[in-house]
C-alpha cells in the first residue's frame, strides 16, 4: 500500500498527540513494507529532511494565523499528496475534512481521524463552533471510514450521526528515567515535584490545578508544562500565579528529557476535560505515575480504577494532600496505572489495527 498522512504538522513530531501518533504510525507502516508520506508545516523544520526513518517527507507552506494555519497547509497538501498517486489518505482532524472531497472525487479511499469534541474548547467563538460542528457533519460524508481514539467519540458519532466509527486510541511510552540530573535544568528533583503536561488552554484546567496547589503546604514543586505563548489571556493569567513553587518552563519535545520529566515525577495532574484518549495521560501511565485526572468520560476510560479523580479545587486538593500523607498509595496506583497501559494501550496494536482497517477499505 502507498499511504499519505496529511493534516498535522509534521514529523519527527514536535507538538501533540497527532504528530506523535503520526510518526508512530507512519514509521510502523514502513517497517510493515509500505510506502508512506507525511506533509510537514515548513516552517517548523528547517532541516526539511526527504526521509525520517523510511518516511517520504513533503514541506509546505502555510498562512500563519488562529484560524489559517491548519487549513491552508492541509489545502496544499491534499493537491500535493495526490502526485504521489496514494492508495490511502489518512487525515488527521474533522476540521481538515471539507478537503477530503477533492481525494473523494478523483477516486482516491479516505480516512479521517477526527480526534475529540473540538467545537467544545472554550478558545473557539460561535462561528468557531458552528464550522466544527460542520465538520464533523463533512467527516461523516466525505470519508471511507472515520478513526474515533476514543469509545465515548464513538459513541458520540453513532448517536449524533448514527455514524459507526473505528476505535483505535494512541499508544502508550513506558519511560524509565536514564540521567535523572537532567531534572536540575527544570528547577526540580526525582521524586520532588507534581507533573501537568498539556496545552495551557483553559479546558485543560491549569488554572485549577495551580489554585489547588497554592492552598497546600509543602516542599515539593509543580512543573507546569506547555508552550508559553503570552499573546494569549490565559497564559498571562497562569504566569501571575506563578511562584516560587510552580515551575513553568514552556514546551518541552526532546524525547529524552520527556522521558526524565515524567519517570521521576511524584504524581501526574490531569486536567484535561475535553478531547479523547489523551496521549500525555497514557504517557503518565506508562511512566508508573500515580494520576489524578479531573473526572469526565474520556478520563475514566482511559485510566479506569487505576488512579484518582477530581471535579473542583477542593477535591484536587484533598486528593494531593491524601498522596502526601501516603506515599505507599503512589507507588501503588503508579503501578496499576502502567500495568493498565501496558494491557490496552501498545503501539504495535495501534499500527496493526491501521494497517488492518486500511486494507479493509481496499477491498
Amino acid at each position: 500500500m502507498k499511504i499519505a498522512i496529511i493534516g498535522t504538522r509534521g514529523v519527527p513530531a514536535r507538538y501533540g498527540g497527532f504528530e506523535t501518533c503520526a510518526e508512530e504510525l507512519s514509521v510502523g507502516l514502513v517497517n510493515k513494507g509500505h510506502k508512506v508520506v507525511v506533509t510537514c508545516r515548513k516552517y517548523l523544520y528547517p532541516e526539511k529532511f526527504k526521509y525520517y526513518k523510511g518516511v517520504k517527507l513533503i514541506h509546505l507552506p502555510s498562512i500563519k494565523g488562529k484560524f489559517t494555519d491548519t487549513f491552508s497547509h492541509t489545502f496544499l497538501s491534499i493537491l500535493r499528496v495526490l502526485l504521489e498517486s496514494p492508495d490511502i489518505i489518512l487525515i488527521f482532524n474533522s476540521a481538515n475534512s471539507p478537503f477530503a472531497i477533492i481525494g473523494k472525487i478523483l477516486g482516491k479511499k479516505i480516512v479521517i481521524n477526527v480526534n475529540g469534541l473540538e467545537w467544545k474548547r472554550k478558545k473557539w467563538n460561535f462561528i468557531g463552533k458552528i464550522y466544527f460542528k460542520f465538520c464533523e457533519i463533512l467527516s461523516c460524508i466525505f470519508s471511507n471510514a472515520i478513526v474515533s481514539d476514543s469509545k465515548e467519540i464513538k459513541k458520540y458519532y453513532k448517536r449524533k450521526y448514527g455514524k459507526e466509527t473505528f476505535y483505535i486510541p494512541y499508544g502508550a511510552y513506558f519511560y524509565e528515567s536514564k540521567k535523572p540530573e537532567i531534572l536540575e535544568k527544570y528547577g526540580v528533583k526525582k521524586g520532588e515535584y507534581f507533573l501537568v503536561a498539556s496545552r495551557l488552554e483553559p479546558e485543560n484546567n491549569q488554572y485549577l490545578i495551580i489554585e489547588a496547589f497554592n492552598k497546600i503546604k509543602t516542599e515539593k514543586k509543580l512543573l507546569i508544562l506547555g508552550n508559553l505563548n503570552r499573546k494569549s489571556r490565559y497564559v498571562r493569567k497562569l504566569l501571575k500565579l506563578k511562584n516560587e513553587k510552580i515551575e513553568m518552563p514552556g514546551g518541552i519535545y526532546e524525547k529524552e528529557f520527556i522521558s526524565e520529566i515524567f519517570s521521576n515525577a511524584f504524581a501526574y495532574i490531569h486536567g484535561n476535560e475535553v478531547g479523547g484518549t489523551n496521549p500525555a495521560l497514557l504517557k503518565a501511565m506508562g511512566s508508573g505515575n500515580c494520576i489524578i485526572c479531573i473526572d469526565v468520560p474520556f478520563n475514566r476510560e482511559v485510566l479506569g480504577d487505576c488512579g484518582f479523580y477530581f471535579k473542583d479545587v477542593n477535591e484536587l486538593k484533598e486528593k494531593i494532600e491524601y498522596l502526601l500523607k501516603n506515599p505507599q498509595m503512589v507507588e501503588k496506583y503508579g503501578k496499576m496505572a502502567k500495568e493498565r497501559a501496558e494491557k490496552l494501550y501498545r503501539w504495535e496494536k495501534v499500527i496493526d489495527d491501521y494497517e488492518n482497517l486500511f486494507l479493509k477499505i481496499l477491498k
